[in-house]
């Protein structure tokens, strides 16, 4: 066989049609958008993110991003689901503790470290940050992949008999939720005071939820 011939037989090279490649840059260039916004979101806060200000930031039309995410609103939810992204993540590396007492309580600590280290994420997520953007169904199912973890332990405890099973578990991780967010967001609000003061209410708020559910451990 030539050397020709075993040139030919090595060529991996797979061909991709204009539509793939068309599609691949497409993606890319959502990537590079989604990234630009995201730095604003962090650096400037949730009121910089402006199609005109991303628009800036990648050097090119404000067209260009109105072509890829139609209005501010597209936009938006790339950015909400990249904030269930990091939530996830968040209670990914959280200790999980063989007491679901001590589990429960890292698990409410990890939220309130993302709302400390992603403020505008949480703004964008849970604060209303953007007035006309309201979280479709494909940004909500990624709310409850991120808040999987606290799920998952509720319904283990429920399980155990550590939690009635009369209470739903979805119901139960909404009230505890619910209460932690609202603490987070009066201390975004201004209404208790330093970052220590907020936090250590945020963790009594935590421990009266965490002996309310499992009053025995």
């Amino acid at each position: 066989m030539s050397d020709q011939d075993n040139s030919v037989n090595k060529d991996t090279r797979v061909l991709k049609t204009y539509k793939e490649a068309r599609l691949e840059n497409i993606d890319s260039l959502r990537r590079l958008v989604v990234d630009a916004a995201a730095t604003l979101l962090q650096e400037e806060g949730p009121e910089a993110v402006t199609v005109r200000k991303v628009a800036q930031q990648m050097d090119c039309s404000t067209k260009i991003i109105y072509s890829l995410f139609v209005n501010k609103e597209g936009l938006a939810q790339q950015l909400y689901l990249e904030g269930c992204k990091l939530l996830a993540n968040e209670f990914e590396k959280t200790p999980q503790a063989s007491d679901p007492v001590q589990h429960l309580l890292n698990l409410g600590e990890a939220f309130w470290q993302f709302g400390q280290r992603y403020s505008g994420y949480y703004k964008l997520m849970f604060g209303g940050a953007f007035a006309d953007f309201k979280p479709d169904e494909e940004s909500l199912q990624g709310t409850v992949t991120a808040m999987r973890q606290l799920l998952t332990l509720i319904s283990h405890a429920q399980e155990q008999g550590l939690i009635p099973e009369q209470y739903d578990t979805e119901s139960v991780v909404r009230a505890v939720w619910a209460s932690l967010h609202g603490v987070i967001h009066l201390y975004m609000g201004g209404h208790l005071g330093d970052v220590q003061s907020a936090h250590a209410v945020y963790k009594h708020t935590l421990s009266m939820i965490v002996s309310s559910l499992l009053p025995d451990r």
